[in-house]
């Protein structure tokens, strides 16, 4: 049987977007019959479930595109300080390019296996597994996600062009604000493509794929839930410290939506000035228990409460970080990928690009 093909999925610096895309590019070819699998060489977020090590990102994307376990491929190499440390120290590294070749083996029985490379152009070269080295390695094309920063996004991607030559397959510019929607389409793109750099997607920001979850926030604080356990799937998208007078904090809170209000456990008048307008949950400081009307109100309100053991300062830079590593797995947000890319991806052209052909339905 002839060799799955491989499309490498991958980004210049970490958190532009990777896995939503393969996320959307893999619900798109699987709307259209496409039979295909999930592969992640390089793995780093790692949990244990039972006595398995599982990588998170295989774990999720099994699920969410509803993959078999012969669909799926864990990582050669885990990117751990232990197994860094044991590279860097052995007579004679070693080398994954055959342990690669033979990994994509195991997927002849899809026509398309998605790989994602590690998170930036760089990580995994230790292992010869970054992305240009894996792309060189199996011959295979690169769909490149970038996260728009400015116009300079396009130096970027020649950068990147320069680097992978004839593999960059095309390139997906991720998180395009509204004032720069136009400019990327108009004067971009146009630009881009004359040099030879198809143009799969402009995707458009948007608040939602900027969230976390209250249960992420609880997670990463350590927090102890005060009420309202069964709502922590509440999507937070700005962090705010109640510590100012409450009118002003009113006209604050009205502006806002979807808040994490990080206050003291004495601020009741902050507390209740949140719950009143733009809180999704309240997280409290100073080792002071809420008041019960303020527990009765956000019981009725549904928003949760969340104590913490860090002072004001801590857990505000706790908290960021979460947003600054916000992740996709929400059921949410994964419904909201799937219609983004529906709108504002070519799948037609990335499977002309690789030779894959449609399913026709026969009922």
């Amino acid at each position: 049987m002839a060799s799955a093909k491989s499309l490498i999925i991958g980004s210049v610096e970490a958190y532009s977007g990777k896995s939503a895309t393969i996320l959307g590019v893999a619900h798109q070819l699987q709307s259209k019959g496409i039979n295909l699998s999930y592969a992640k060489p390089v793995g780093s977020d790692f949990y244990r479930e039972g006595n398995h090590t599982t990588e998170d990102d295989v774990a999720f994307m099994a699920q969410a595109l509803e993959l078999s376990s012969q669909q799926v491929g864990n990582p050669l190499v885990n990117l751990t300080r232990t197994s860094l440390e044991e590279t860097l120290q052995s007579a004679s590294p070693p080398d994954y390019r055959k342990a690669l070749r033979d990994y994509v083996t195991q997927f002849n029985d899809s026509e398309l296996v998605l790989m994602e490379a590690p998170p930036s152009s760089s990580q995994g070269s230790l292992f010869h597994l970054s992305i240009e080295q894996m792309a060189t390695t199996l011959d295979a094309p690169v769909l490149l996600v970038v996260r728009y920063n400015s116009l300079l996004v396009v130096d970027q991607i020649l950068a990147a062009q320069q680097r992978l030559g004839s593999c960059l397959l095309g390139v997906v510019i991720n998180d395009v604000p509204p004032e720069g929607e136009t400019e990327m389409t108009t004067v971009v793109k146009p630009f881009l493509e004359q040099q030879n750099i198809p143009i799969f997607g402009i995707l458009p920001q948007n608040a939602l794929l900027h969230s976390v979850s209250v249960r992420e926030l609880a997670k990463a604080l350590e927090a102890k839930v005060l009420c309202r356990s069964d709502r922590l799937d509440l999507m937070v998208e700005q962090l705010t410290i109640g510590a100012m007078n409450v009118n002003s904090a009113l006209k604050y809170f009205r502006k806002g939506k979807h808040l994490a209000v990080v206050t003291g456990g004495d601020r009741s008048d902050l507390q209740l000035a949140a719950l009143e307008t733009s809180a999704h949950c309240l997280i409290l400081t100073g080792h002071v228990p809420p008041q019960d009307y303020i527990l009765s109100r956000a019981e009725s309100l549904e928003i949760p409460i969340l104590a913490v053991e860090f002072d004001t300062l801590t857990t505000v830079e706790i908290a960021q970080r979460s947003f600054q590593q916000v992740r996709i797995q929400e059921p949410i947000k994964v419904q909201y990928i799937q219609d983004l890319m529906a709108q504002h991806f070519d799948t037609e052209r990335l499977m002309n690009q690789l030779g894959l052909k449609p399913v026709v339905s026969n009922s």
